[in-house]
């Protein structure tokens, strides 16, 4: 086999060959814009004439240039309609690309073949002409184009324009569909594939789709843990949801209830406090009367619960224990055994810092609702005890100083009695070896 490569110096070069290496540069098409550009665009002329605008073009790896409108006249009509094609035909053997006229069959809606040779004569259609029966003139509604262009390897086209002999992952973009489409080696293929309801895959049947299961891998969103743990959801995904608040008057079934009693009258039990309604916002509550639920001498003030302490006083046998109020306001004892705490350690508190607390005289603040308040009470204030003793200082729940641990303050003061103490007996030992000399 021989391998011939081209071109160098002091080389002859055919035309064939020249036209093999260009055409892998550029494929055959006028060089101009598709959907603006005039070249070698073919309009109506006069009579049985049709026009060819100048312009520029690759036909097969060689190039030809028209600097003015050329003229061809068609063939005259014969008694049956037929379709004409407008032509650069390349011949070689003539060294000419030239316009021309290519006759269609009379009576056929299909216009003549295009020669299209590799070596020999090569059409590269303009337009197409529809020649009525027995009619004297061509008009522009007669006239449909077909020029290919070019100007890069990416090239634009009309469906019925595309290069005749494209290469597998050649690239254009089709002017009658709007779309970027490729040679796929069999087929011209939409770079982006148009997705219609019946190429998915997974879609439902029916809507609202008809009771069907899904794996448990296939749910997105699901908890980690069964029962899940606490965990919020948008008001948006919750499903039968009322439609106005307060919602308005409705029913339910009874096993559509949760958290119902098993019994009736329900056994003992309690409520969280948050789960109550239409409690009072204000304690004692404004002004308002209740019947049937209050014994004689009661009054709402005493509805959380307070009158019972309020009303027994220490005295008699059993355990006595201090009553403390927690934050979320639950009455509880305090307690002191080992078997309640843990891990128990030792705490160094400076004496200084228990000697530095100043008892300080006061009045307490008014109630917001106005009325008489305490006066001359006398104690610690909580922000000057916070910088030398933190640990008796108690907040709220915004992080606020709120309050003192008093009880704590009689353990916080005997590490400056144990200090006084070994001090004393310090002095006594030494006073007494004094003496002793």
């Amino acid at each position: 086999m021989a391998i011939t490569s081209y071109p160098f110096d002091s080389q002859v070069v055919t035309e064939t060959q020249f036209s093999q290496m260009f055409r892998e540069f550029q494929d055959s098409g006028v060089v101009t814009s598709y959907s603006s550009g005039s070249a070698f665009g073919v309009s109506a002329g006069s009579g049985m004439q049709v026009s060819v605008a100048s312009g520029l073009a690759f036909v097969r790896g060689f190039m030809v240039q028209s600097t003015a409108t050329e003229n061809l006249t068609l063939p005259a009509a014969g008694t049956s309609a037929r379709v004409d094609r407008i032509v650069l035909r390349l011949d070689p053997s003539t060294n000419s690309i030239v316009l021309a006229v290519l006759q269609g069959t009379a009576g056929s809606s299909t216009p003549t073949a295009l020669t299209q040779t590799d070596t020999g004569i090569y059409e590269m259609e303009l337009a197409q002409v529809a020649v009525g029966a027995n009619v004297a003139s061509i008009t522009s509604t007669n006239i449909t184009p077909m020029r290919p262009v070019v100007g890069t390897r990416v090239g634009s086209w009309a469906t019925r324009t595309r290069p005749a002999s494209p290469r597998t992952g050649q690239i254009g973009f089709n002017m009658t569909t709007s779309q970027w489409e490729f040679w796929n080696g069999t087929a011209w293929a939409s770079l982006v594939a148009t997705i219609t309801w019946d190429s998915l895959s997974g879609v439902p049947a029916s809507f609202v789709p008809a009771a069907h299961t899904h794996k448990w891998a296939d749910l997105t969103d699901k908890p980690s843990t069964m029962p899940p743990s606490s965990h919020t959801h948008d008001w948006t995904q919750v499903t039968g949801k009322p439609s106005s608040f307060v919602p308005s008057a409705h029913g339910h079934a009874w096993e559509e209830i949760s958290g119902k009693p098993d019994t009736y009258a329900p056994a003992t039990h309690s409520h969280t406090w948050s789960s109550v309604t239409s409690k009072p916002s204000t304690f004692p509550p404004s002004s308002h009367s209740h019947s049937g639920y209050l014994e004689a001498g009661d009054t709402i003030a005493w509805a959380n619960g307070s009158k019972q302490p309020h009303n027994n006083s220490a005295s008699g046998p059993g355990t006595y224990y201090a009553v403390w109020v927690e934050g979320d306001g639950t009455f509880c004892r305090n307690t002191s055994s080992l078997r309640f705490k843990q891990n128990v350690r030792d705490i160094d508190i400076a004496p200084d810092a228990v000697l530095s607390l100043r008892p300080r005289v006061y009045d307490r603040r008014p109630k917001e609702d106005g009325g008489d308040y305490r006066r001359d009470e006398f104690g610690l204030i909580a922000e000057e005890v916070a910088e030398t003793l933190p640990e008796i200082v108690t907040y709220d729940e915004q992080g606020r100083i709120d309050a003192l641990r008093y009880d704590l303050l009689g353990v916080a003061l005997l590490p400056v009695v144990q200090a006084q103490e070994r001090r004393l007996r310090d002095l006594e030992e030494r006073l007494a070896a004094l003496e002793a000399a």
